[in-house]
């Protein structure tokens, strides 16, 4: 009966010497593959991401774009971006971000205030003696035109086509913001 009990206790031991490296084993695979980068657990974990290193591989989506300052308009406008020169009413800026100016008006100074900049996305604020007037506008080729007069304003937005600054009107001061692809919206100020 001793034979049996140290035949019985051999093979529990092979077993559980095999079971120990079984557990270890996998302790040690899973230990490897947590030290991996956020970014390699991420690509693991989504199926439809590539998980190929080579630059050849990667979607064109992944391809690092130069960096542009936001701060640098990529049109060229006659004044730059300098909003000084809106002052007397007569101007043509380019805006990437929100600002705010005062010029002559037809009542006194206004105040125009870009609110909102961004691809295709121009939104601003007018403010006179006569009150306020707002336009907004979106998308590829869009903006809007504010005509300002000495007894209230109209505002009218959609696509501009191929205008390129607006017509000067008797006593009014007429401002179109147009929008631009990369974020950088086109300002004209034409006083009549």
């Amino acid at each position: 009966m001793g034979t049996t009990t140290s035949a019985r206790g051999l093979r529990t031991g092979r077993s559980y010497r095999w079971g120990t490296g079984l557990v270890l084993a996998a302790l040690a695979t899973l230990t490897v593959a947590g030290c991996g980068s956020p970014d390699e657990a991420d690509e693991a974990a989504s199926p439809d991401r590539q998980t190929s290193k080579s630059p050849s591989a990667q979607p064109s989506s992944a391809q690092p774009s130069p960096a542009r300052p936001s701060a640098e308009p990529s049109v060229s406008a006659a004044d730059g971006r300098d909003v000084g020169a809106c002052a007397d009413g007569d101007c043509e800026i380019a805006v990437t971000e929100p600002v705010t100016f005062r010029f002559k008006g037809p009542a006194g100074q206004a105040t125009l205030s870009v609110t909102e900049v961004g691809p295709d996305k121009v939104a601003y604020t007018v403010k006179s003696a006569n009150g306020e007037s707002k336009g907004g506008a979106t998308g590829p080729g869009q903006g809007c035109v504010t005509v300002l007069r000495d007894n209230g304003s109209g505002n009218s937005c959609g696509g501009l086509g191929d205008a390129a600054r607006p017509s000067p009107q008797p006593r009014a001061v007429v401002i179109q913001a147009a929008t631009g692809e990369d974020g950088t919206a086109v300002l004209h100020l034409v006083s009549g």
